[in-house]
């Protein structure tokens, strides 16, 4: 918009290519989706594209329209395919097969530090990712601790130098949900608490954890849905950047 607005008081940028650009600003339409360029001004960072079950053609197109008018996006719940879709558009897409995630980033800022991640088993780590991911995309640094469930608390403490230096902890688990409330009880900070969907019958895809990160007697902790690293990333992201 700055940009835009400087080319046309400089008589670089024609009043009716002004105009233009500003009828799509609200949104796009393509057809199968809308595209949000209005959502960047109002929340700082552009529309983020749902992968799942859309088709590697259609996250293209959403791809390209977006990167026409930003210099960041991201793809969540992406296949191998849909990278290979984006790719051909845009040469500088990157994809993280465990977070599932594609990435295009053109804006080289100095990261903000404070988030961390902590995952509590191995099969919780494509959520953990994606949080990872997210938040590192809007302009944060982000550390990692991975397999530092409650089963084995050794492994936990072993990683509290890391996590003590966090402004926000970003807490994923899965099968009774644990962690973020023992997290909860050892941090001064907020921490974010992920439900997956990881764990045997009685887990219920997730339920179970997430009625029991609800119901934590540690102060300090907020829950997000079951597997919703992004959202988690997200959150954490704006805590940092706010503070």
């Amino acid at each position: 918009m700055r940009a835009l607005l400087d080319g046309v008081k400089s008589g670089r940028v024609a009043e009716d290519e002004a105009v233009a650009a500003l009828s799509e600003l609200p949104f796009q339409d393509l057809g199968f989706a809308k595209v949000d360029h209005h959502r960047a001004l109002r929340k700082g960072f552009p529309e983020v594209v749902f992968g799942q079950g859309k088709t590697p053609e259609q996250i293209a197109g959403l791809a390209v329209a977006l990167l026409e008018k930003s210099d960041r996006l991201l793809v969540t719940r992406a296949s191998a395919g849909a990278f290979k879709a984006v790719l051909a558009r845009a040469s500088d897409a990157k994809y993280d097969p465990v977070a599932r995630t594609i990435v295009v980033n053109r804006r080289p800022v100095r990261p903000v530090p404070g988030v961390v991640v902590v995952c509590a088993g191995t099969s919780d780590l494509p959520v953990a990712c994606e949080a990872a991911v997210t938040a590192e995309i809007m302009g944060c640094s982000v550390e990692r601790v991975a397999d530092a469930g409650v089963a084995g608390l050794h492994r936990l403490l072993s990683g509290m130098p890391v996590i003590e230096r966090a402004k926000v902890v970003v807490a994923v688990a899965g099968m009774e949900g644990a962690l973020p409330s023992v997290l909860g009880g050892l941090v001064k900070v907020p921490v974010i608490a992920v439900p997956t969907s990881i764990g045997y019958g009685a887990s219920f895809g997730g339920l179970a954890a997430l009625l029991a990160m609800l119901n934590s007697c540690a102060p300090g902790v907020g829950v997000v849905n079951i597997d919703n690293g992004f959202g988690a990333g997200y959150l954490a992201a704006m805590i940092v950047k706010g503070a």
